[in-house]
């Protein structure tokens, strides 16, 4: 158990379920396994469960918190020399800024609030290449999404512009009774490596989730229906992509060509509109 537990009520509003037990804790460490001279982030250290351990092998963490409150407990504690703080949101973090001054990629972890872990992790995929890997703490519906594979009901939008990004892995399954409080869902641990050589390759990210924010609009249906304003049923057939599929069963590289064949499309449309006749 945290001592600092009974000093702090958790906040609903930050979504702050504590970790507390400490065999976890230790298995946690292990897979981010910090080396001295990285540079570190962790996203809400909370009553430093994780804090701690990481500082007795660094020099220097970075910390982002918005709870004040934590923030106090966390200056009372003998490892806060070692911490560079921020006081705000994940959210508005400027991370980019952080590698330039650093000048090396950048290792984020953290236990991440249930109600802001999906946006914070596509706002994290939009600055990739500042990144050297992430290892979050999440719900586990949540993880099973990042990683599902077609043909899975877990499989959409988020599952293909994470994979697109990056190699993912659960490597670690946690209680619930392993927080205080207690959540009502399980979690899990989990590792986001960037692509160092990626399978896949789009001209715009943009397209890409626009398409496939069309594909899942309505799972029930099948692709040609979905995806009607954007492709004929011919270009599909040109593409090899069966019509008749619903979006959860076409692939990943699928998706990258559907997108690079609509940004071609679009351009061409662009080059044709600037003609003078």
């Amino acid at each position: 158990m945290i001592k600092n537990f009974k000093k702090h009520f958790p906040l609903k509003k930050y979504g702050q379920n504590f970790l507390v037990n400490k065999n976890t804790i230790q298995d946690i460490v292990k897979i981010i396994n910090p080396k001295t001279k990285q540079t570190l982030i962790e996203i809400g250290p909370g009553l430093a469960a994780l804090t701690k351990p990481i500082c007795q092998l660094l020099e220097e963490l970075i910390v982002i918190e918005v709870d004040p409150n934590l923030l106090f407990l966390l200056k009372k504690r003998s490892f806060y020399s070692k911490l560079i703080v921020f006081c705000q949101s994940a959210l508005n973090f400027n991370y980019v800024d952080l590698f330039y001054k650093k000048k090396q990629l950048i290792r984020i972890f953290g236990n991440l609030p249930y109600n802001i872990s999906t946006s914070l992790i596509i706002l994290l995929f939009k600055q990739i290449q500042f990144i050297q890997d992430m290892n979050f703490m999440l719900q586990k519906e949540v993880a099973e999404r990042l990683v599902s594979m077609p043909g899975n009901k877990s499989y959409g939008r988020l599952s293909i512009i994470s994979q697109y990004y990056c190699n993912i892995k659960i490597l670690l399954d946690v209680r619930p009774e392993d927080f205080q409080p207690i959540p009502k869902v399980n979690s899990v641990f989990i590792n986001l490596t960037p692509h160092t050589n990626s399978p896949y390759f789009v001209y715009d990210i943009n397209i890409l989730s626009y398409v496939t924010k069309n594909a899942f609009q309505n799972r029930r249906k099948i692709l040609r229906h979905n995806l009607k304003n954007l492709f004929s049923e011919k270009e599909l057939i040109i593409l090899n992509i069966d019509s008749n599929l619903r979006a959860e069963n076409i692939s990943i590289f699928q998706y990258c060509q559907l997108s690079n064949y609509l940004y071609k499309k679009l351009n061409a449309i662009s080059k044709v509109n600037k003609i003078n006749f």
